[in-house]
């Protein structure tokens, strides 16, 4: 089996894992073959048969959970090369889901991505969290994978939410302080915890864990900070 049949076979598996059809699970393979391809990828995992696990498979884990199977706006924080953001928007052709990226160079290979995959239901959003007035109270759910420590994500998602929409936050193994920390903020941010899941999105992963916040009331109207200050000066602290 060469290199392009076994990355088939891996999004066979994938596809079928969480029920994708074929026309999807070739946008998928689009996605991969640019990410290998172009230059300005903003990733250190390029090889599309590691790519396979690493960005699709871990991207789709959240739909084992029910907001975002269910919802019908996403806007992804700091999207980079398009994941967890395009993989869920191909999975989930009747969502809505908006990329949210401060860096141009990166909205631009996203901006290609979306067409040369013809992705019709994603579009890039190239702002930074807090200076994005549009999304404000928009989104049935947020979702962060890398972007920065618990309580930033934490204050750029929040005022994102609508009342009762979900922050899906990737995470690797769970570290107490953080958590804590997590907690002060997500109080002070009108959002609670409603669980901490550990997943398995692909054989032999190990410490990844979804944390999912529901909106449960208004963000105070101080937030978001302007840009910069979740960063210097974390709530939690």
């Amino acid at each position: 089996m060469d290199k392009g049949d076994g990355v088939s076979a891996a999004l066979a598996r994938v596809a079928a894992r969480w029920g994708l059809e074929a026309p999807a699970r070739d946008q998928l393979a689009v996605l991969l073959a640019h990410m290998e391809r172009d230059d300005r990828a903003p990733t250190t995992v390029r090889d599309p048969a590691v790519g396979v696990d690493m960005h699709i498979a871990d991207s789709l884990v959240a739909l084992d959970f029910e907001p975002v199977r269910a919802a019908a706006t996403i806007a992804d924080l700091g999207s980079g090369p398009g994941f967890p953001g395009l993989a869920l928007a191909v999975a989930r052709g009747d969502c809505e889901v908006r990329l949210l990226e401060s860096q141009s160079r990166k909205c631009a290979y996203l901006e290609d991505s979306i067409a040369r995959a013809g992705i019709q239901n994603a579009r890039v959003v190239c702002a930074r969290a807090e200076e994005w007035t549009a999304g404000a109270s928009a989104n049935d759910v947020v979702t962060a994978r890398a972007v920065g420590p618990q309580p930033v994500v934490l204050e750029y998602a929040a005022p994102l939410l609508r009342l009762g929409g979900t922050l899906v936050d990737w995470r690797g193994a769970r570290v107490a302080d953080e958590e804590r920390a997590a907690a002060r903020a997500a109080h002070e941010l009108g959002v609670t915890l409603v669980g901490i899941e550990e997943v398995q999105p692909f054989e032999g992963a190990r410490d990844r864990h979804l944390h999912l916040y529901m909106k449960v009331r208004d963000t105070p109207a101080r937030f978001p900070r302007r840009a910069g200050m979740a960063r210097k000066r974390p709530l939690g602290g």
